[in-house]
This record gives C-alpha cells, structure tokens and sequence, in this order.
C-alpha cells in the first residue's frame, strides 16, 4: 500500500507519549531513509518540531502527515521495498543448504533451549536497557566485567548511573517481565486460540484483550492506538507512526521460528502476519529474518546457513539484506570483532533515539554477536549486550538462535540459575509461568 492511498487524516486518540506532533523529527529521519521525496520540507519539519506543543502544533503536524501520506519515492532511490507479503516473495534470493531433522528428544531439547536462551539472554540485556555505549562500557570496566562476561548483580552498582537495578540477576526469583519474552508467549497464545492460520486481524484481538496498553511501546503502542480508532492493517502501520522500521517487530517473531522447524518460509510468513500490523518494510523483514533463521536453527549446525537461510526470506534489495550481508562479506574477510562493532558503531548512533531502536542496527548487532561469537552462548549474548544500542533485544535474539542451535544443554547453569525455571508476563493468564511448561505447549503446535 502507499502511503497517499491511506485518506484523510482523522483526529488520533490522545496518547501522549506517542503524539505525532512530538516525534516529527523521527518521522522526517524514517522518511528520507525509506526514499520518501520530501527534503524540501526539512525546514518545515525543524520548525514545528522546535514549537511548543499545542493546539497549534499537532494541527501543524497533521498537515506534516499528509505530506508524508502522499510523497512519491525520490527518483534513484536504489532500494525495492514492498510490505506486502507477495512484494516480498517475488524479490528473495534463494539460499539452499543441507537440512537435518532432528528427532524428537533433540527438537526438545533445541526448543527449551531457546526459550531458556531468549530468558536469560534478555535478563542480561535487561538492567542496562537504555545505558549508551560509552556509559556502559565504562561501567563493566569499573565492575571487572569487561569484556562482558557474567550478569550485571547487585555489588556492580557502586555510583549512580543509568543501570537498571530493580532487574539484577542475584536478586531475581524469577526471570522478571520483559516485552521481548512477553510476545513469545502471548504468539504462544496466539496459535493456542486462532491455530496456525491465524491472521493479522486475530493478532490485533490477542492484543486488545491479553495486555494493557502500558505493555507496549512504539510503534506497537501506536498501532494499538490505531486500532481504537478504527484503522485496520496495513493502515494500522501506517498511520500516524514514525516507529514503523524500529525494532518492535523484530522481537516478536520467535515463536514463529520454534514452530517451524525446518520451515523458514512458513515462518516467515507468520511473521509478516503478526508484523504488518504495527511495520512496514525493513521493519517487517527484521521480523522474517529473525523468524526464518530460527527455522533453519532446528535443521542445522552451521551458523551462516542460519543466517542465509533467514536473509533467503525478505527482499535482497532491501537495506536490511544489504548491510547483513556486507557484514558477513567483511567477516570473511578476515575484519576483527572489534572492527565489525565499530564499523556499526560509525554507521549508527547509539546516543540517536532512531538510530538506537531501529531494526537494522540492531539485526546488525544480533548477526555480529553470531559470527564472532563462535557457537559459545555465554560469550554470543555477552557481545550482543556490551556493544549497547537495545541491549535487552540483542541479548534475547542471539540468546534464542544459539539455544535452539546449541540445546537447552548448550546453555550453562550459570545463566539458567536466576531464572529459578520461572518466567514472569503481564499477559492475562500467563504469568509465572514454568519455562519447561511453555516449552511444552510449544510442541503442540507443531505442524501435525
């Protein structure tokens, strides 16, 4: 859909800390990047941008909207975009590689360790969610924690900074809420409620009646917003939303992958389904690929056939299919660890809200943290998280690929103890729920 065919704009339900006219800087930013043909107005969107919020702004800002709603793409934008799920189809480039079934105690194993791999990945990330990489570096070097190599714990925090502490590990007696664990049990529920052919319209109800709208943030908290008013995706993406290629989606498609084994394509497209609602474009895909290259995890040992086999799912002429492969065409060329990391570094600014959030920096972090993490868990999810930018997200990606790459056996004690073999939710009916239980449901929903 383009952006022009969406119509009028219609007075936005009152939310403020998603308010259009509050993140007009954000949308100008996602527009140039998405090859939106609108630099003229750049002194428009700076000016009203730096006005104080009122009545008067946010009518501004609508008009703002309207120009985005029906700008054309700058000609010699080198990219091919679509959101539609046949768009993307029609531009994959296939990527073949042996596939292993395993049997059924090794795909056990494989499924309770990614959900372990995701927890606990996320619990690392999770106290210094928002600290920016220099402020985080300089406090694992005062905690001898750097290179990362253990939780953040309580006898870490020697001065006042930007560290989380209501979230540490030695504290923990159950592996605490996060949004990134959050929708692999809500998908969980998901597919327990509407089955394998569920669509975009069911995901909006699981939404609507399993979470308050305090549990989300960004771009799902303005689709949510979108849905009271009454816009149906793919609108519901659009509409209103300068988050729509952040990293939102990109956490919630790993249930996706865990009941696909072998699967990417059908992962992939349970993906788009649950992405389109609240994504467009590299925002959707950064959901496919994270989905697809758990699929492929189930079938194979090798770490570059996971990322192929997920990247051979959204369009290689997209930004995001670009800068991946980039990154491993470096990595083969012999580039360091630390030369990958700051070449993303250089490319995207963690201190940027947009930069920090988007999906293609952090897909960036996520495929580094694979490569040089050598098929060790702890050392993978480490590099994910010290590196900064949404450290919660990284560390429970990577942590999910290598545990279902790896196995629940894969995963040392050391980072399953805090857990206590809990997870907490603020889904309805979901919460503190045993982490061997949900790995169990998950088999039932296996293609039969």
């Amino acid at each position: 859909m383009a952006y022009k065919d969406i119509g009028d704009a219609k007075p936005n339900f009152k939310c403020g800390d998603i308010a259009y006219h509050k993140l007009l800087n954000t949308e100008y930013r996602q527009s140039i990047e998405e090859g939106l043909d609108i630099e003229r107005y750049k002194p428009l969107f700076r000016v009203v941008a730096s006005m104080e919020d009122s009545e008067y702004k946010a009518k501004m800002a609508d008009v703002l909207f309207e120009i985005v709603r029906d700008a054309e793409t700058r000609e010699g934008y080198p990219y091919n975009e679509p959101s539609d799920l046949q768009g993307i189809r029609a531009l994959r480039k296939p990527y073949v590689f042996e596939k292993k079934m395993p049997d059924t105690d090794t795909l056990k194993e494989k499924i309770l360790g990614a959900w372990y791999g995701r927890i606990c990945g996320c619990l690392l990330g999770k106290p210094c969610e928002g600290t920016r990489y220099g402020e985080l570096t300089q406090f694992l070097k005062d905690s001898d924690n750097y290179p990362m190599h253990r939780y953040i714990c309580r006898s870490d925090i020697k001065y006042k900074s930007t560290i989380r502490t209501s979230c540490l590990a030695d504290e923990m007696e159950f592996a605490p809420w996060d949004d990134d664990t959050n929708y692999v049990v809500l998908a969980q529920q998901l597919i327990e409620q509407y089955g394998r052919d569920f669509t975009p319209r069911n995901v909006i109800i699981a939404w609507q009646e399993k979470q308050s709208l305090t549990s989300y943030f960004t771009a799902e908290k303005v689709a949510l917003v979108n849905f009271t008013n009454n816009y149906q995706p793919p609108v519901s993406a659009i509409y209103k939303n300068p988050y729509r290629e952040w990293i939102g989606a990109q956490i919630r498609g790993d249930y996706f992958g865990y009941i696909n084994p072998g699967d990417p394509e059908m992962a992939a497209e349970m993906a788009w389904r649950d992405a389109s609602i609240s994504h467009v474009k590299n925002g959707i895909y950064g959901e496919m690929f994270v989905s697809a290259m758990l699929a492929c995890a189930t079938v194979t040992d090798n770490i570059k056939d996971v990322i192929f086999g997920g990247l051979a799912e959204i369009p290689a002429t997209s930004r995001l299919y670009e800068a991946i492969v980039r990154l491993v065409e470096r990595f083969d060329r012999g580039i360091s660890k630390e030369d990958a990391f700051a070449d993303i570094h250089a490319t995207w600014n963690d201190n940027d809200g947009h930069d920090w959030c988007h999906t293609i920096s952090n897909a960036l972090v996520v495929v580094a943290s694979l490569l040089y993490g050598e098929y060790d868990y702890g050392k993978s999810i480490c590099m994910a998280v010290e590196t900064g930018f949404d450290t919660d997200c990284n560390g429970a990606t990577v942590g999910s690929v290598l545990g279902m790459l790896l196995g629940e056996k894969g995963i040392g004690e050391e980072w399953k103890a805090p857990t206590h073999g809990i997870l907490d939710t603020t889904i309805s009916g979901a919460t503190k729920s045993e982490i061997s239980a949900l790995a169990a449901k998950t088999l039932e929903h296996l293609p039969k």
